[in-house]
């Protein structure tokens, strides 16, 4: 396991600017990253948080269930590593359009409503990486209240 990880690890973080394939890596382990800290920015742990992540995952590349559960696996590892969400909003902010970028917002607030319950912490976190990808202050509210309405959290 720690051997197929490692190699997961390496193919994600190779040298951005080698390959297409390098940075569509690094695209997705900086997206999961993004996700995955708004399941982490809760305390109390939840299966439907981890379960939107994969979805939120799922739906945007075209990853095997195997390879989705590594780069999640991978992006907790990085994410509980990590000392700023700068390189991770960077590459996502270099490699999508800005509706891509709402979508994205759209998503955290999918993960943050799963379990039923938004923590302020989730509030905190998501409010923070959307400013850092330059989504509006009316953009994270729609994204917010579209998340709302999907998971039907009164």
């Amino acid at each position: 396991m720690l051997r197929t990880l490692k190699d997961l690890f390496d193919a994600f973080t190779g040298p951005a600017g080698e390959s297409a394939q390098a940075r569509d890596h690094a695209l997705k382990l900086a997206t999961a990253v993004l996700l995955v800290e708004v399941m982490r920015a809760d305390p109390a742990s939840h299966a439907e948080e981890r379960q939107a992540v994969l979805s939120s995952l799922r739906e945007k590349f075209a990853l095997l269930d195997e390879e989705l559960a590594l780069l999640v696996e991978l992006a907790d590892l990085t994410a509980r590593n990590a000392s700023d969400y700068h390189q991770f909003t960077t590459r996502v902010n270099d490699s999508l359009g800005h509706p891509e970028k709402i979508r994205m917002v759209e998503h955290m607030w999918q993960i943050a409503y799963a379990d039923d319950h938004l923590h302020a912490n989730e509030n905190h976190l998501i409010s923070k990486i959307a400013g850092l990808l330059h989504v509006t202050h009316g953009e994270y509210i729609g994204a917010k209240l579209r998340a709302k309405e999907t998971v039907n959290v009164a």
